[in-house]
């Protein structure tokens, strides 16, 4: 995965990482790779497609509760990525998968209330589904290197200096 990063994209046959990419952001490092991953992706398409359901619901405190229950799924994807040990990560995919079930008891609640309709519920559940599924495989490839112990805490080995962009001087004055 983090081949791709540092410029030397490999082919892959594994369906919980994608190359093609929708580009978040231009910077790119070794602490951004979750934005390959299809679970991340899609959860942040759950998000959005939460946000819009609850744009109608006049009840601050169940709209926000759906709202931040959604987000949690990619937010946690991301920490856990970031912490770069095996166990943390799994712990953090774990709570992103208690926020699965989160988001989707706050959206059946919503829909039950008749706060969103049957169609939009339906295309929300489809979504989570997929999004579900996908955490769920990458759940179980990470928990398949924790039983092989094909996992590296550490950094790759820097790249030459050259490129790496310079460090530039701040503009700030220092604080005292």
């Amino acid at each position: 995965m983090d081949e791709w990063i540092i410029g030397q994209m490999r082919e892959t046959t594994n369906p919980i990482i994608r190359f093609d990419f929708m580009e978040y952001t231009k910077r790119r490092n070794l602490n951004r790779g979750y934005m390959k991953l299809e679970t991340w992706q899609r959860g942040l398409d759950l998000f959005a497609l939460a946000f819009r359901l609850s744009e109608t619901v006049a009840d601050f405190k169940l709209k926000s509760q759906l709202r931040d229950a959604a987000q949690s799924v990619s937010a946690n994807i991301a920490e856990g990525y970031g912490r770069r040990s095996l166990p943390e990560y799994l712990q953090f995919l774990y709570i992103a998968k208690g926020s699965l079930a989160e988001t989707l008891t706050r959206a059946i609640g919503l829909q039950t209330v008749k706060l969103v309709s049957s169609d939009d519920f339906e295309s929300f559940d489809q979504l989570h589904y997929e999004v579900e599924n996908k955490l769920l495989g990458l759940i179980e490839s990470l928990e398949n290197k924790r039983q092989t112990n094909d996992w590296r805490d550490t950094l790759p080995t820097a790249r030459p200096s050259s490129s790496n962009p310079p460090i530039q001087k701040s503009i700030h004055p220092p604080v005292r």
